[in-house]
């Protein structure tokens, strides 16, 4: 099962199964951009975009136009998104995986510690969690309970001490350390409580960021224009068409939270892990975040799971499970 999934992962144009599955998602920032040596986002030499017919966003802090998403490999030519105008969406139950478990994504008996000088710390302690394609899933903890390691783990971005994680069926906590970035970078996208925007990139360049890391830099002058038109429909989607030139620090902090959800879905993820992200928000604000991520849910089929420590934030996915004494119940 693991040597499929290894082929699955390394084949550059693999087909998932979620809502994009021609897309392959790209790295992360990992320590920061290289500022020299990388193409230039010569923006404003581009020519003009054609005029789109544009209505108010309601509750998502601007203009924007409703999206409807067309899965296209990176490396083939054509836009990756094509704007299509809608009144009203339309939102459609998600579809379930007939697997043999159902599950999308599933962690079995999740056991993770962390050491203090000579002190054991145990945070799970046999956390087990099924999560479907398609479902928006909310993890609800008090602040130590260890929603965040969870989420860490379900994004291989850390090893559990014991247990298993398995995506569609094939294992990956024991994945080589390729694989596991070629899984969270092709097919899992990340969004936390702090947003991680670079200073000195504009809005439009920080959401290029993971396509400028993951392709060199003749690949991305190549396809530089359909990356800016692809991220250009991402920041109207959330409500940022009119701030592409601005810098994080003129941006509040709503803004700059839908950048974040901008970045993490340049590379067309097929599930969402968002790690407290209205931690940092005003209710309305907070309101308006978690409004964008049920309409990527319902209009995009993406898989979402989401901790937080807030009931009411909770009961907006479709199911909530409760992380009680490092073990996962019904909430």
């Amino acid at each position: 099962m693991n040597d499929d999934l290894e082929r699955m992962l390394g084949d550059k144009h693999a087909q998932g199964s979620g809502p994009n599955p021609r897309l392959r998602a790209v790295p992360r920032v990992r320590g920061g951009l290289p500022l020299s040596g990388g193409p230039k986002l010569d923006i404003d030499n581009d020519k003009p975009r054609e005029q789109q017919v544009q209505e108010p966003a309601h509750g998502l802090g601007g203009p924007h136009v409703s999206l409807s998403w067309t899965p296209s490999s990176v490396s083939e030519p054509g836009p990756m998104v094509t704007p299509v105008v809608e009144s009203t969406p339309k939102p459609q139950s998600p579809p379930r995986d007939d697997t043999a478990t159902g599950y999308q994504l599933e962690a079995r008996n999740l056991k993770k510690s962390y050491r203090k000088e000579a002190v054991e710390i145990p945070v799970l302690k046999g956390a087990s969690l099924g999560i479907h394609r398609g479902e928006f899933l909310t993890i609800i903890g008090q602040s130590g309970s260890g929603k965040s390691t969870l989420l860490h783990l379900l994004g291989v971005l850390d090893s559990p001490d014991e247990g298993e994680l398995y995506f569609h069926q094939g294992r990956i906590d024991n994945l080589t350390g390729r694989g596991r970035d070629a899984l969270r970078n092709r097919h899992l996208g990340m969004i936390f409580q702090f947003y991680h925007l670079l200073p000195e990139l504009n809005t439009l360049e920080n959401v290029l960021a993971p396509l400028m890391i993951a392709e060199s830099a003749w690949e991305f002058f190549r396809h530089r224009r359909k990356h800016r038109r692809t991220a250009t429909e991402l920041l109207e989607l959330v409500g940022l068409g009119h701030r592409l030139k601005h810098k994080p620090r003129e941006l509040s902090g709503g803004e700059m939270q839908r950048a974040a959800i901008a970045r993490a879905l340049v590379s067309s993820p097929e599930l969402l892990l968002a790690d407290e992200p209205t931690g940092n928000l005003d209710h309305e604000t907070g309101r308006e975040i978690l409004a964008i991520l049920r309409r990527l849910n319902r209009e995009q089929n993406l898989t979402i799971v989401m901790v937080t420590h807030d009931q009411a934030i909770a009961q907006q996915g479709d199911r909530s499970v409760r992380l009680a004494d490092g073990r996962v119940e019904d909430a």
